[in-house]
């Protein structure tokens, strides 16, 4: 099972050489914002260094993805805050927040969007 990664690494140099590293293994994807000029991505999404960069093109946490990830499982709010061991009121908020940031209106809406987006593993 492909596991995706994803690099909150702000400075430059330092996440194109972590990306590099990463992509060497074939069971990791590695999620976030526009690869640097210097790593190419070929046409069909795959990386001279091996791996496939899927490009994130919202801010989510990685709470927030982890939310979005177990409403693509179809939990609830309740079922969600215990998973993640945070109370139903924090799950709610961050369900919120998803809608928010991937400007949707549903459960169903966010969970199409992030398959699309590639947030939510298939």
């Amino acid at each position: 099972m492909k596991q995706r990664v994803h690099l909150a690494v702000s400075d430059p140099e330092l996440r194109a050489r972590l990306a590099a590293l990463l992509r060497r293994d074939p069971d990791l994807i590695v999620v976030g914002p526009a690869e640097p000029a210097d790593l190419v991505i070929e046409e069909n999404g795959a990386s001279p260094l091996g791996g496939t960069a899927v490009e994130e093109d919202t801010e989510l946490s990685p709470r927030e993805l982890e939310v979005l990830r177990l409403m693509a499982l179809g939990l609830g709010n309740k079922l969600i805050a215990h998973e993640l061991g945070i109370s139903a009121h924090t799950a709610k908020f961050h369900v919120a927040a998803v809608f928010s940031k991937l400007g949707v209106h549903s459960r169903t809406e966010a969970v199409a969007l992030g398959m699309r987006r590639g947030l939510v593993p298939l």
